[in-house]
């Protein structure tokens, strides 16, 4: 059975380039290789590509989508040469189909930067082949559970989920431009990841409950201070889908500040 991981990516291309405030992040997600290198490709939701239907790449040989502005030049000479998965993606739309979903292609689309700026981190080899998936611009979280259950019988092939996102995602705070009280914004970000690791790793919550819970995400004490919009945390859902259907069970894999803001990543097994 494939694994599924919640990843924070962090802030462009920052983790790459050595930014302190993302080390212990870029420190974890180089420990995912052994749980990584095991599989044969990788379904990676990005909450970087936004469409009105589940959307995937279905190019052999992706480009690269450097889609973030005002870095060292460095930033945009970054490669990473993973070949893409255009027979799993047949695979997966056809499972999308059958759920109801009208996926589509984007034949010319390259890897954006919440691909190959954590995958760098993980698999530097770049030899897993990746099918990069959208997020849907409705932002229904609903939606985004039933796309991961979609997507639950294609783990059974040794095919790994990700999910990269960013639990904290204010970029205010994070560059340090927001004006708000910033003790209150770290004890709001603090109460709202207490909340969410305990509902996605809690033992004692019914998948039902748990369901419920992470489409009501946003009605929780700090929820919209960490996600002013939500699609950084949609992969989450995503994952979380296919997890329940595939009867997995979470642990948190990254509980940290990033940027003095609580941060959380999780992976599921059986």
């Amino acid at each position: 059975m494939g694994d599924i991981f919640f990843i924070p990516h962090g802030g462009g291309p920052l983790p790459l380039l050595e930014d302190p405030g993302y080390a212990r992040l870029a420190a974890m997600l180089q420990t995912l290789n052994d749980a990584v290198r095991k599989h044969k490709s990788i379904i990676l939701v990005t909450a970087h590509w936004e469409a009105d239907r589940p959307t995937f790449t279905r190019l052999e040989r992706p480009g690269m989508l450097y889609d973030y502005y005002g870095f060292p030049q460095e930033a945009y000479e970054i490669t990473y040469p993973a070949p893409g998965a255009p027979d799993l993606a047949e695979r997966v739309a056809s499972a999308l189909t059958e759920r109801g979903f009208d996926p589509a292609f984007d034949d010319g689309r390259g890897f954006d930067h919440g691909v190959y700026v954590p995958m760098t981190l993980i698999r530097p080899e770049a030899d897993i082949p990746i099918l990069q998936m959208s997020v849907l611009d409705s932002l229904d979280a609903a939606q985004h559970i039933a796309m991961g259950r979609a997507l639950a019988p294609l783990l059974g092939e040794d095919v790994a989920l990700i999910g990269s996102g960013f639990s904290f995602h204010n970029l205010g705070a994070l560059t340090g431009r927001g004006r708000f009280d910033v003790a209150k914004g770290q004890a709001d970000a603090k109460a709202f990841h207490d909340w969410l690791d305990d509902t996605i790793c809690s033992t004692q919550l019914g998948p039902d409950q748990r369901e419920q819970a992470l489409i009501e995400w946003d009605k929780v004490r700090g929820a919209r201070f960490c996600q002013p919009r939500e699609e950084h945390l949609l992969p989450l859902h995503v994952c979380l889908g296919a997890a329940m259907a595939s009867g997995m069970s979470a642990s948190r894999i990254f509980g940290e500040p990033v940027k003095g803001y609580q941060t959380s990543g999780y992976q599921w097994v059986r």
